[in-house]
């Protein structure tokens, strides 16, 4: 187990630091605010606490990590059709003060998933499958959830619909490069390599466990 945890966990530090300098500190909240009324609220909420799964909550979310998908999404480094046209009309100066200011809120708790999927899903997050090279979710989440700034977002309390369907986007990219519909923003790697190797259950469980972190 200990080779899978200290390699992602001195990754996760050592890229968070670098994108922290990188996203630099003027971010005003207050000027965030106004931008999420304007441009994210129609799908996220104006404090960030989505109400439809499919749509990602950003409350509690780093701030760092927002700015990152929001310039992937500029670029096309990310595909999304409705983010890439949401994300042109946001500035890096915007971009930075509209994540100050989801970090900034409280994430609203998401509803229990069954037992058994949650007893399950907790087994790989914590442990992750030795037989198949599958690391513990934890190394770069967290015990908790609540991720390593900047590249290893929070995902606790996170809808399982959308953290089911990032999965099943970076396996695509991790199994199919030539198809260009699967989600290839990770750095090194990491996530396409991870989710290659799962299946849809082991997603799905995996998936209902986060949604159950507090």
């Amino acid at each position: 187990m200990k080779r899978f945890l200290l390699p992602l966990i001195f990754l996760a530090t050592t890229t968070a630091t670098a994108v922290v300098h990188a996203a630099g500190n003027a971010a005003d909240p207050a000027k965030g605010k106004a931008v999420a009324a304007g441009i994210c609220a129609a799908c996220h909420m104006p404090d960030g606490n989505s109400v439809i799964p499919m749509n990602p909550k950003l409350a509690g979310q780093h701030a760092d990590y927002i700015v990152k998908q929001l310039k992937d999404f500029k670029s096309g480094a990310r595909a999304n059709p409705i983010m890439m046209g949401m994300a042109a009309a946001v500035s890096d100066d915007d971009a930075r003060h509209v994540a100050a200011w989801f970090a900034s809120q409280t994430q609203k708790s998401e509803k229990e998933r069954s037992a058994d999927s949650i007893e399950a899903g907790k087994k790989i997050y914590r442990a992750g499958v030795a037989a198949k090279g599958i690391p513990a979710c934890a190394a770069c989440h967290g015990p908790a959830g609540a991720g390593i700034p900047a590249q290893y977002p929070r995902i606790g309390g996170q809808f399982p619909d959308y953290t089911e369907t990032q999965l099943k986007s970076f396996r695509l990219a991790g199994t199919d490069p030539k198809d260009t519909t699967g989600r290839a923003n990770d750095p090194n790697k990491m996530m396409r390599m991870v989710a290659a190797k799962m299946s849809d259950y082991e997603i799905k469980v995996v998936s209902d466990y986060v949604a159950s972190l507090r």
